[in-house]
């Protein structure tokens, strides 16, 4: 069937800040339907009715929806997808190369061609900007195939002095002009960017100096009359204020902990201290999430240097990690580290101190150039992807009068800042340090940047009391499916509560364990080294509390529980749910409890993320990678591939929007038969391309009838003759493995955070000599929403719940899956009429901080 002869059913969804629609497709001579307004659906509950404005009568049917906003004529998606036409954009990568700048070049040109737009690569950074000639060559759709899952940068980075000469930048504009290009997207750190910057302020005065020289026309110079500049910040640093996270960072932080998780064991054997050098001239993030990550003893930064008596303090804190039984101690050191004074701490420095004072086996590990190499991770594929398709609309919304902006994340947001605001506050935090005013730097570094070194000082700084008179008693369990980094979770929970004086007890294998009473108590080495664990070392299962609440109250009395921190899935919740339902019958249940999620499938309502969600991506991840190279080996071949995630399509977008996927199906976004016919056909016509391979994700439980089975059989037959198709289910493997350093670092902060929030509520609901919580607000959910941790009660999450497919009514990744359409070159459309709006940086240092 020809996909002209069927309509493929609509669907809705945001880019960032604007909205994309799918629209059904005409056949030949049908008339337009231009001025129809698409209805706006309001909840997922609602049905679509009134549907005799499409063709099919078969799809007018009962169709789960989500929330959002769009009512749009089809003038103004057309017109949406022709706002390129006639223009042209360059794209390149300068300063050090990171891992992720691929994605982002892909996407720009990808989504730059979709919306007609002409898009050049420039070869070599500005070098070639400079030189011209064969370095500036136009892109195509092929071209940035299989460019995904490389490391560094695949049109190449140099430094450039003859940029930073006019003479230089004279000949770079020359050279755009020529080809008529007045849209440029750099990728680099904040030298990079304010490269950019100048040369666009100068951009008039040197079109009239080509004109003056005869080198260009009056009409050339009149086409290029102004230049548009976007910057995306690939930088492994991490080191550009306005944004929490630059490409590249994640990857890096990937490579090192893979060597940290290496060094721990010999380390472990023969009872060492090792003093780790990672990347950071200026900047410590790098370090600091490192040693959150896998619990580092002590980490020295530039940004916050150790107090004069360091020494002292640092010879102390190894030798009471050894005295609590540890046969390791771990040193993080930024490159850049200095102390109070303005002196470099080199980890030569550390390991004669060590060898020194303590007489420890002492070795220095440079991590040096590995940390920019490998495969990007998940996170920089997909956020590279998504600052590319930010950065074309941002060029291609331009006027003369729009500053240049950088694109940047904030949360998991994508926002615009102004460039040269995010370049100043960059350059004041490097001064703040020269200044000695250290304090500032750090504030200057933004919300998350403190929030880690928070928490880092609490767990690495603060001794636990000796005396626990007067303390309260919190229980810490897991609950549901196991998930990579529960243990961070449980580690930090743990600690934290006994730094706050706290009796910290564990209770194994859920609330069955807690209805049996299989509780110990914790001290601080019971959970020595578990950051680095995959799995539920505490144990966990599914079991709920309500068949047990007898026993389980008898229990929290008999322990004492004064407080229960949950970490878990979608049970975890619902768990939490059935608690506040059962303090109508038993007061014992009437305690504070917070629930921490925790599940690969990140279903849990109240949370943008789940612990766990981001080792399971990186695993599919690193499957499809093999499976791609595969295909692309045998050619003509397509797999599809079977993910985790119960009913939540979270993790077959996500993977499929950081592995290059021709498609995803998943629950929230209904399919027909149609459908399927039509993605069959996308991949017949692309076998005629140079690409001949193709990946397929599907949700486990996206639909009851098209099962993987079913799919591979019609994919098999449909595709007789012109490609090959096989399957793979990935199962379990996903649950497994050692959690990202994202999910280490998420779960060490959302235990402190639980713990911290648990401490006060413990003594707010403290009466008559007892606890006694029944306050919704006293049984929460803390989920990261937008640009925040927040506690929600779960009470007030029921009613965004949708219970018989577990999973929230409104998810935030949905607005993500027309990326993936338009990457994988589906002709959908696109809205640009509520387009990003540009922020100040000021204004988003002083509002909620991230993660």
């Amino acid at each position: 069937m020809h996909k002209d002869e069927f309509h493929l059913k609509f669907f809705m969804c945001v880019i960032q800040s604007r909205q994309l629609v799918r629209t059904p497709q005409r056949t030949a001579g049908e008339a337009s339907t231009s001025s129809m307004l698409i209805p706006k659906p309001q909840t997922k509950t609602d049905t679509l009715k009134n549907l005799d404005t499409l063709d099919d009568p078969d799809t007018v049917r009962s169709i789960p929806v989500f929330k959002t906003e769009w009512i749009m004529t089809h003038e103004e998606h057309h017109a949406a997808k022709t706002l390129g036409i006639g223009k042209a954009i360059a794209v390149l990568t300068s300063g050090g190369d990171a891992q992720g700048m691929n994605a982002a070049v892909r996407a720009v040109v990808r989504v730059g061609i979709f919306t007609g737009a002409r898009v050049f690569f420039v070869h070599e950074g500005y070098q070639g900007l400079v030189d011209g000639g064969d370095n500036i060559k136009e892109a195509t759709w092929e071209s940035v195939s299989m460019m995904l899952q490389l490391g560094g940068t695949v049109i190449g980075s140099a430094r450039c002095k003859d940029f930073r000469e006019r003479e230089g930048r004279l000949r770079a504009a020359y050279n755009l002009v020529k080809r008529g290009i007045t849209n440029l997207c750099v990728i680099g750190g904040d030298g990079s960017l304010t490269g950019a910057d100048t040369f666009r302020s100068e951009w008039s005065d040197l079109l009239g100096d080509l004109q003056k020289a005869g080198k260009i026309t009056d009409e050339e110079a009149t086409k290029s009359s102004y230049l548009n500049i976007v910057g995306l910040v690939g930088s492994i640093d991490n080191d550009f204020c306005g944004t929490d996270m630059t490409i590249g960072t994640d990857s890096a932080l990937h490579r090192i902990i893979e060597i940290v998780d290496a060094i721990t064991t010999t380390a472990q054997s023969h009872q060492r201290t090792f003093v780790l050098e990672v990347m950071g001239r200026h900047c410590g993030y790098l370090a600091l999430v490192t040693s959150l990550s896998c619990g580092a003893d002590w980490v020295f930064i530039p940004e916050c240097p150790p107090d004069d008596d360091w020494e002292e303090h640092l010879c102390r804190r190894l030798s009471e990690t050894r005295t609590r039984g540890s046969r390791l101690n771990i040193i993080i050191v930024a490159e850049g580290a200095i102390d109070r004074n303005g002196k470099p701490i080199t980890s030569e420095d550390i390991k004669n101190l060590v060898v020194k004072r303590l007489g420890y086996d002492t070795r220095v590990t440079v991590l040096g150039h590995v940390q920019r190499g490998g495969t990007p991770s998940a996170f920089d594929r997909i956020l590279g992807s998504r600052m590319g398709v930010e950065a074309v609309m941002a060029l291609l919304e331009g006027t003369p009068d729009t500053p240049a902006c950088v694109v940047s994340l904030s949360g998991n947001q994508a926002v615009r800042l102004p460039l040269m605001e995010c370049v100043q506050v960059t350059k004041d935090v490097t001064k703040a340090m020269e200044e000695k005013k250290f304090d500032e730097a750090l504030k200057l570094r933004g919300r998350s940047f403190m929030n880690n070194w928070e928490v880092y000082k609490l767990l690495a700084h603060v001794r636990p009391p000796v005396s626990k008179s007067g303390s309260h008693t919190v229980a810490v369990m897991n609950v549901g499916a196991p998930a990579a980094g529960m243990n961070a979770a449980v580690r930090s929970t743990v600690r934290i509560g006994l730094i706050q004086g706290n009796r910290v007890l564990v209770v194994h294998d859920g609330f069955e364990g807690l209805a049996k009473g299989q509780i110990e108590e914790a001290g601080w080495s019971y959970v020595g080294g578990w950051t680095g664990q995959g799995g539920s070392k505490l144990g966990t299962k599914r079991t709920l509390p309500k068949k047990s609440f007898e026993q389980i109250s008898a229990n929290i009395t008999k322990f004492n529980i004064q407080g229960l921190v949950i970490i878990g899935g979608f049970e975890a919740y619902t768990g939490g749910l059935e608690l506040m339902e059962g303090r109508k019958q038993f007061d014992e249940l009437c305690i504070p409890f917070v629930v921490i999620p925790a599940t690969v499938s990140n279903n849990v309502p109240g949370s943008d993320f789940s612990v766990g969600a981001d080792t399971a991506l990186n695993t599919i991840c690193t499957t499809c990678d093999r499976i791609k190279q595969s295909a692309a080996g045998t050619k003509r071949r397509v797999f599809i591939i079977e993910t985790m995630g119960g009913y939540c399509g979270y993790l077959a977008t996500m993977a499929g929007l950081a592995a290059g996927a021709d498609a995803a199906y998943i629950f929230e976004e209904p399919f027909t038969i149609r459908d399927l016919q039509a993605n069959v056909e996308h991949l017949v016509q692309k076998m005629k391309t140079t690409v001949k391979r193709g990946l397929v994700l599907r949700n486990e439980k996206c639909n009851e009838n098209y099962t993987t089975d079913f799919i591979f059989n019609l994919y098999s037959e449909e595709g007789k003759g012109i490609f090959d198709s096989r399957k793979n289910v990935l199962g379990h493997m996903q649950q497994g493995g050692s959690p990202t350093p994202f999910d280490r670092n998420f779960a060490t902060k959302m235990g402190a955070k639980a713990m911290n929030w648990m401490s006060g509520k413990i003594k707010e609901s403290y009466r008559n000599g007892r606890i006694f919580a029944n306050t919704p607000d006293s049984g929460c959910v803390l989920g990261m929403r937008k640009r925040a941790l927040l506690f929600q009660p779960v009470t007030e999450l029921q009613g965004q719940t949708d219970f018989e497919h577990r999973i929230p009514k409104e998810q935030w990744w949905l607005k993500l899956r027309p990326i993936l359409k338009i990457l994988a070159k589906y002709e959908i459309d696109l809205d640009t009429s509520d387009h990003a709006h540009l922020e100040h940086i000021t204004r988003k240092r002083s509002g909620e901080g991230a993660v």
